[in-house]
């Protein structure tokens, strides 16, 4: 099981680098200053890496191993992400000042975008945890004389 620190490094670190991404792409995509994205993407981002705390946690009890197959991972991402946009459209809409088909629209970009990122994210994400506990693990075996 993961722990909740690691939880937290993984949802901080995920958003991190999709709003670096994320925002100047679609500020460029949609015109609108890159500093009316960032903050929305931070806003988003925000909500998102709570919802993702949550959503992992739970996840991890319906599925409890760190090796999951593609089929799990997708299960992972869809349901989180289609979660987490019940929610978003309503600030998109809010902080765009536009409808909620435009919002909805813009919200799908930012979805289809942080789909792709979540599903490699995840997976290289638990591949160097992987690693990294395999390796403290023969350190603490040599250390110990085991």
């Amino acid at each position: 099981m993961r722990t909740k620190k690691e939880r937290l490094a993984q949802a901080g670190l995920m958003e991190l680098g999709g709003i670096v991404i994320v925002a100047p792409c679609a500020s460029l995509a949609t015109g609108h200053d890159l500093s009316q994205m960032g903050a929305l993407a931070l806003m988003l981002s925000t909500v998102a890496v709570l919802w993702s705390t949550v959503w992992n946690w739970l996840f991890d009890r319906w599925v409890p191993t760190r090796e999951r197959t593609l089929a799990q991972r997708l299960a992972q991402t869809l349901g989180f992400e289609f979660f987490l946009a019940m929610i978003t459209v309503f600030i998109v809409a809010w902080w765009m000042n536009m409808g909620l088909l435009a919002a909805l629209w813009l919200d799908l970009g930012f979805i289809g975008f942080f789909l792709i990122w979540a599903l490699a994210f995840n997976h290289l994400f638990d591949k160097a945890v992987v690693r990294l506990l395999r390796h403290r693990e023969g350190s603490y075996a040599s250390a110990h004389g085991e």
